[in-house]
């Protein structure tokens, strides 16, 4: 049981017009109502109602701020505890003193993410539920919100437990095989668990149909912008950015450093990377540059290779595009306003026609073909359908997969005749990898490493 109260301010430190500090705990009104000088007690308000006073120095009767205070009594507050809000003028000064006055209360510092575990051990919320708080708050398209408030809502959760089911009855049907043999024959089980696992199997590959792009939703597509030195790189990037994020000049070699941006395309997350222009060079800090943006290459998930209208394909493009022939590319033949001299035809020897943009990043034309070649290459050109659950975390994946490779193993064990109890220990596995991602069987050393990923105050 929780026995402690705790407190952190839930809103980012700064001015601001107001300031929220969280407080959660079987003690928590008691102290706060220590602390606060109002209309009413806190101690007698009633749940789910806010109330306006000042905090003050118990020990000096000092006013030290002008507060509205909200009681949320258990079990009908985010961690089921008892839960008080205390809304304050925003600014530094202002919730550092609240800060203080709290802490020399009966009351200690939350850690990060405390608030939430507190929902997941009281069983408000499970596991797969409270990563989805922290997808949700690092959502960068709405599409990626929208999979993590579906997340939130416990829509993984009700599609993990179904299958948990079918193989909790799995090894039930495996006990009474081994305890009471006489009422049972081998066949009928080993037929019973070959029509389970597949059963749960499928449920598996169906959350896992889309699990590519619900990584993608969640953790964005790593893109490096790639070329020769004043191609329109920087450019294109302002442009994607809709902000001047990098310097542009006439002056080749501009970009020395590897520069990002988040972006949203169509409601692709992507993590633009302009890098430094690729071509051998003398000059010591743009070699730096030139090495960085190679590695950036290799890392990328995409690549946006951008090529010039008005020059002919040199050395350096050449040894790029053989580099790169079995990446995710799109080829950008840039400043389509000048005169031709690329070949198009030699480009597509290296990658298909409808790999290749043409546009003007200058006149702000052929942005829409980007974009529409970007959602094609990754998502056929639209997202599945709104009710569908996207497995978008890494960890959730790993699972999945690992529980459909038990699951084999016990298909493949029944097939051979193995013993049926040694089968059962493929089938419990499988159970118990489900039940790491929603949490019935997770670890307290992960359910720590989960939690520490989050700010202090939620």
């Amino acid at each position: 049981m929780i026995s402690d109260t705790i407190a952190a301010i839930s809103t980012a430190v700064g001015e601001a017009g107001i300031a929220v500090i969280r407080v959660s705990g079987p003690q928590s009104i008691m102290e706060v109502d220590q602390l606060f000088r109002g209309k009413q007690s806190l101690v007698d308000a009633d749940s789910h109602t806010v109330h306006y006073g000042y905090i003050i120095d118990p020990d000096s009767g000092e006013k030290m701020e002008e507060v509205l205070v909200t009681i949320m009594r258990a079990p009908r507050s985010f961690t089921t505890e008892d839960v008080v809000e205390i809304s304050s003028h925003g600014g530094v000064v202002s919730v550092r003193r609240l800060m203080e006055l709290l802490l020399q209360q009966q009351i200690r510092i939350a850690e990060p993410g405390e608030f939430t575990k507190r929902a997941f051990l009281n069983g408000r919320i499970d596991l797969s539920q409270a990563e989805g708080v922290i997808d949700l708050i690092r959502s960068k398209s709405d599409k990626a919100f929208s999979v993590a408030l579906r997340q939130v809502e416990g829509k993984l959760s009700r599609q993990i437990k179904p299958l948990q089911q079918i193989l909790i009855e799995m090894v039930a049907h495996i006990e009474v095989n081994i305890d009471y043999p006489e009422h049972d024959v081998e066949s009928v089980t080993s037929d019973f668990i070959k029509q389970k696992s597949l059963e749960v199997m499928n449920g598996i590959d169906e959350l896992l149909r889309t699990a590519n792009e619900g990584k993608i939703l969640r953790e964005g597509i790593t893109t490096a912008i790639v070329g020769r030195p004043n191609v329109g790189k920087s450019s294109l990037l302002n442009t994607l950015a809709q902000d001047n994020r990098a310097i542009v000049t006439d002056i080749p070699g501009t970009t020395r450093d590897v520069i990002e941006e988040f972006v949203t395309i169509n409601n692709i997350p992507l993590k633009l990377l302009d890098t430094a222009g690729i071509r051998e060079t003398i000059d010591v800090v743009e070699k730096i540059g030139v090495e960085r943006s190679r590695t950036a290459v290799n890392d990328a998930d995409l690549i946006l290779l951008v090529l010039n209208h008005n020059e002919a394909l040199h050395e350096d493009e050449i040894q790029l595009l053989e580099q790169i022939k079995d990446r995710q590319v799109i080829i950008i033949v840039n400043k389509m306003d000048l005169y031709r001299q690329l070949d198009l035809v030699k480009l597509e020897e290296y990658f298909p026609k409808e790999s290749i943009v043409t546009m003007s990043v200058k006149d702000q034309k052929g942005i829409d073909k980007l974009e529409e070649a970007i959602s094609n290459l990754f998502f056929g050109g639209k997202l599945e359908s709104a009710d569908l659950t996207y497995v978008s975390n890494v960890r959730h994946i790993a699972l999945l997969k690992q529980a459909k490779r038990s699951l084999q193993d016990a298909y493949q064990a029944s097939d051979d005749m193995i013993p049926i109890d040694l089968i059962q220990i493929d089938v419990r596995l499988a159970w118990e990898q489900l039940g790491e991602i929603i949490g019935d069987s997770a670890p307290d050393s992960l359910i720590d490493q989960i939690f520490s990923q989050f700010c202090l105050g939620k």
